[in-house]
């Protein structure tokens, strides 16, 4: 059995309720991370909509920050020797209407922000390309490579992407697997140079297909040279929270 050597760091603004969590909740998280033998940490993503972890200066309308949650991971990754991945922002509209290219104009900005505000850190090591897909749509070509592209250009870094396989689960019209390997597969194909890691999530299709599905993309990540991981999202939460088990 592998161990779990990672966590996302599913921060508020999106579909996790707030706890109202200060730093003293958050050290101790920390503490247990390493205690349990997590070595990376990844933003789940900096900013949703009009809310993000830190008062950006350029997400347009943004809702009033008080405290700066990524300074604070991000000192506390470094004080506790954890890899930190960087979540971008996800806009909850541009390229979910197919508008990629606004997408990545408010991205790019927010990108440079992030590395003068945070790239001083020794725990910086990695992006996490926040915008969740599950087949070869919405210009996900595009949108993986401008910004893993911008990324890269202004801190050369791993970059990171989660996404889902659009199985029966996902509601809608699902993929077959030999559909799903198949969407990938030129997905990989046309950001492999761009593309480090991709950490595929384990919900969206039939149990029995799991073993599957993650023997499949393991194979077409070797032919691309990416490293795969695995996302477990299969299990019970301790809290209220969008989408059930």
């Amino acid at each position: 059995m592998l161990p779990i050597s990672g966590t996302f760091l599913d921060e508020i603004t999106h579909d996790i309720p707030s706890q109202n969590w200060g730093e003293v909740e958050w050290r101790r998280e920390f503490e247990l991370f390493q205690a349990i033998g997590i070595d990376t940490v990844i933003l789940i993503r900096a900013g949703y909509q009009n809310r993000c972890v830190f008062p950006s200066k350029v997400i347009p309308n943004l809702l009033p920050v008080y405290d700066d949650l990524a300074e604070l991971f991000l000192s506390l990754a470094d004080e506790h020797n954890l890899r930190f991945f960087f979540g971008l922002y996800d806009s909850g509209f541009h390229w979910i209407r197919r508008t990629w290219w606004r997408e990545v104009e408010i991205n790019a900005a927010f990108i440079e922000e992030v590395v003068e505000r945070y790239g001083h850190h020794p725990s910086f090591q990695g992006w996490y390309l926040c915008h969740e897909v599950g087949r070869n749509d919405m210009h996900v070509i595009e949108l993986i490579r401008t910004l893993a592209s911008k990324c890269k250009s202004v801190k050369d870094l791993p970059t990171l992407i989660s996404p889902y396989p659009h199985g029966p689960r996902q509601g809608g019209e699902g993929l077959t697997l030999e559909e799903t390997f198949e969407h990938w597969d030129r997905i990989f194909r046309e950001t492999a140079d761009l593309l480090d890691i991709c950490a595929f999530q384990d919900g969206q299709v039939l149990y029995e297909h799991v073993p599957d599905l993650m023997r499949g993309l393991s194979e077409l990540g070797a032919n691309y040279g990416i490293t795969m991981w695995s996302n477990v999202e299969t299990f019970a939460r301790d809290m209220p929270i969008k989408f059930p088990p």
